[in-house]
């Protein structure tokens, strides 16, 4: 056990260790104590995370193997479903998930979280050899999967009470860059089964990851520790969604995350269907998005805690819209090359966009903090209600931008299923992302008409 951890009366529990004092904004205790135990917990939660967001799009990679010669006549239609229907259950856990890591304790949960991906591992192992299963079955068995998708809003909202408020972009962006590297790892582990063992050979996928969640676990067990201060409940969540500015980060954490996870389900199955890829031609080159996705995550948070986040994120956007306007372009003309080059640049921005969105929620709750210090409020009891509603909105609004992803992958079905081409879907993403552009630039950066202290002020 680790020294630092403290064991004091009425904060041991059952099942794990607790810290009783954690004041990571004190200078002295963060650089004496504090950095050493949050970058343990970090490196451990990000281990945990790239695992769930691997076993939550195991699918993205199976489904490319569910071809005719295998024995799967799945249409296209039903392979855009099922992976709305993963993307979906992990988007619904993500909110309960937040709220476990104050009642279990982060390392506790942390503990549970990573086992029971053992579930919808195993069944992913079974299901891609039982290309029989009626589809409904298969449907509804499958999308245990999305068990690995509320690892994420956990993994985020407890590693956000280890940091200090100067750190939270940076250290947010890397838990949830290590997580989301989870993607781009199990389509390259795909991509590596298909070229060695052939399309007959799915079910090694699943199998690799069996023992690597065991390791997890025992990870967790052995670094990870519970805050015992650290709050993030149902109250308030119910307190957080009266505040405008949850539902304005939501929104736009649909057209960042969203597009995120939804491109990374759905690149393959669009490369097969838009270009007549071969299940291996698609998997070559399916992991590159997802991959530099995942790696601009952590610098769209050093960014915003430089720039701002409300300026990174509006240029964000607009770089995006351009990027959907190319691959819609490269559509029209049938141009590969193109297409790839467009789609890659989109995940790219979509990873600069997560990092600098969730570096606006705690920023925005902090402003707010200094406004109600100002009137009169303890600074103590201010900055902490700031962290537990800053908490409770990174669950919520990582679950709301997770359904993007289902949105994504439910429009790319209706685009083939009525058009048989992508652009019908990438026309309204392309709208969408004009919508955000204009939201973000509205709310967060243009300057108040009255001379008031605007409380997004950190946040730009």
């Amino acid at each position: 056990m680790h020294t630092e951890t403290e064991t004091a009366a009425g904060q041991q529990r059952a099942g794990g260790r607790w810290i009783s004092h954690w004041e990571p904004e004190d200078p002295h205790f963060w650089q004496t104590r504090g950095r050493r135990v949050a970058n343990r917990n970090l490196w451990a939660s990000i281990f945990a995370e790239h695992l769930g967001f691997s076993v939550w799009s195991i699918w993205s990679v199976l489904v490319l193997f569910m071809t005719p010669e295998n024995g799967f006549t799945f249409s296209a239609e039903q392979k855009f479903l099922l992976v709305s229907a993963v993307t979906l259950v992990g988007a619904m856990l993500r909110l309960p998930y937040t709220l476990a890591v104050p009642r279990f304790g982060g390392r506790n949960w942390s503990i549970f979280a990573a086992a029971v991906l053992l579930v919808p591992t195993a069944v992913a192992m079974v299901l891609i050899q039982r290309p029989e299963t009626p589809f409904w079955l298969f449907l509804l068995l499958a999308a245990t999967a999305g068990l690995g998708g509320g690892n994420f809003a956990s993994s985020m909202a407890n590693i956000n009470f280890f940091f200090p408020e100067r750190s939270k972009g940076w250290a947010l962006g890397l838990n949830a860059g290590g997580g989301n590297l989870g993607v781009p790892a199990v389509q390259l582990l795909g991509l590596a089964v298909i070229a060695a063992f052939g399309l007959g050979e799915a079910r090694l996928l699943p199998i690799a990851y069996l023992p690597l969640i065991a390791v997890a676990v025992w990870i967790a067990w052995r670094h990870m520790d519970n805050l015992a201060g650290a709050r993030s409940d149902a109250a308030a969540q119910i307190a957080v969604c009266r505040d405008r500015h949850s539902w304005i980060m939501s929104f736009l954490y649909i057209g960042t995350f969203g597009s995120f996870i939804g491109y990374g389900f759905a690149f393959g199955l669009v490369l097969q269907n838009q270009f007549d890829r071969t299940p291996l031609e698609a998997a070559a080159v399916t992991f590159i998005g997802p991959l530099l996705g995942s790696l601009s995550r952590p610098v769209g948070g050093w960014l915003s805690d430089r720039f701002g986040g409300g300026r990174i994120t509006l240029w964000t956007f607009a770089a995006m819209a351009a990027g959907t306007a190319v691959i819609i372009a490269a559509s029209v003309q049938a141009s590969l090359p193109l297409f790839l080059a467009g789609f890659v640049a989109l995940f790219l921005l979509s990873g600069i966009g997560n990092g600098s969105t969730y570096k606006m929620i705690p920023a925005i709750f902090a402003a707010k903090a200094e406004d109600r210090i100002a009137a009169g409020v303890p600074r103590g009891e201010a900055t902490a209600e700031a962290k537990r509603l800053s908490g409770a909105l990174i669950g919520i609004a990582g679950a709301v931008g997770a359904l993007g992803g289902v949105a994504i992958n439910l429009a790319f079905r209706e685009s083939f299923a009525s058009a048989g081409s992508a652009v019908p879907a990438l026309v309204a993403f392309l709208a969408f992302y004009v919508v955000c552009i204009a939201v973000t630039y509205a709310v967060y950066l243009r300057r108040p008409v009255r001379a008031e202290r605007p409380v997004t002020a950190a946040a730009a």
